[in-house]
């Protein structure tokens, strides 16, 4: 892998978006077969790449792997991000700006608003306490599919929508503009945002369905208490009917609401240049990437300091100080 990554035939080749062969290692790093002080040295990691870098191809590559650990990762790289979140932002890029070029400079506010996507899409799990990409809905009925947000009760319903709604809010601003229309990166990270929106879209849709069916529970509530002894000193208020025109598309949405459709896995396989836009710094950063993963050896991390890394060698240790 070292040799590979050194080599400079192999840094020119066009390849998927990014290293499928280290996301794969990753992935392997991360899950729940090992300790949570590995997963949380290589979240460690991928906060110090992501920070020390002014070059927003590499920034949108350490997002595309959160993102994709985020989606397809073991639960456990979640919740140690949940936990580091507390103690540091990893993906607040608010202030990330390669200056670079013109082109760099769409690039990098497309980066921005990706990582804002990706920070809602954490809080709106905090929130929810479940991940809404993680949800089978049912194929076997057409029209029937359906999230949770159908059945929750008024609560839990009034504090999920509005972080539906700010998640749909972020996701729709993901669309990229100027010279980040164009690039194959951002389009591979734009691909992974289209695919999480239509179970957003349902999820909010059945809670808006699930509100007005409460509302129409509380109109019986007011119906059944006019003929109590109550009703001569008390007015009730009049709840109007949904106009015609919403009970319409509402119809028409459950008969046609759209079903999971299966996306092939290859459509995400866009191509790009690894060495695109890098400068020396960032080579080098592209170089030590290997290093985001723990070796097998345990690691202690304590709460009140940053997680280090496991010392597999005395040159490792060395090169980290």
């Amino acid at each position: 892998m070292e040799k590979s990554l050194r080599s400079p035939k192999r840094l020119h080749q066009s390849r998927p978006c990014p290293c499928q062969q280290r996301i794969r290692q990753i992935f392997a790093a991360t899950s729940v077969t090992r300790a949570r002080a590995d997963v949380a040295y290589c979240i460690h990691a991928l906060s110090r790449r992501l920070h020390k870098t002014r070059n927003w191809t590499v920034a949108l590559k350490k997002l595309i792997v959160i993102h994709r650990l985020l989606r397809e990762g073991d639960p456990t790289f979640r919740e140690e991000l949940l936990n580091f979140s507390q103690r540091g932002r990893i993906l607040q890029l608010s202030n990330f700006k390669d200056g670079s070029s013109p082109i760099a400079w769409d690039c990098s506010a497309w980066v921005r608003t990706y990582a804002l996507f990706l920070e809602e899409r954490l809080q709106c799990f905090r929130v929810l306490k479940y991940d809404t990409e993680a949800e089978r809905l049912p194929k076997s009925n057409p029209g029937q599919d359906k999230s949770r947000t159908r059945d929750l009760d008024g609560e839990e319903l009034l504090e999920q929508l509005p972080a539906l709604q700010q998640l749909l809010y972020r996701l729709i601003g993901c669309r990229p503009e100027g010279a980040a229309n164009h690039n194959h990166v951002i389009q591979y990270a734009l691909a992974l945002v289209l695919k999480e929106s239509f179970k957003v879209y349902c999820a909010i849709n059945d809670g808006i369905i699930n509100l007005i069916d409460k509302a129409r529970s509380l109109s019986d509530l007011y119906e059944a208490c006019k003929g109590l002894e109550l009703a001569r000193n008390f007015q009730f208020p009049v709840l109007g009917e949904p106009p015609q025109s919403f009970l319409t598309t509402m119809e028409e949405y459950i008969k046609e609401a759209p079903r999971v459709v299966d996306v092939p896995a290859e459509t995400l396989l866009l191509t790009y240049r690894l060495d695109d836009g890098l400068n020396v710094e960032d080579t080098e950063l592209l170089h030590e990437e290997r290093e985001m993963l723990p070796s097998d050896d345990a690691v202690v991390v304590s709460e009140e300091t940053e997680p280090s890394p496991p010392a597999s060698s005395s040159s490792q240790r060395s090169e980290l100080h």
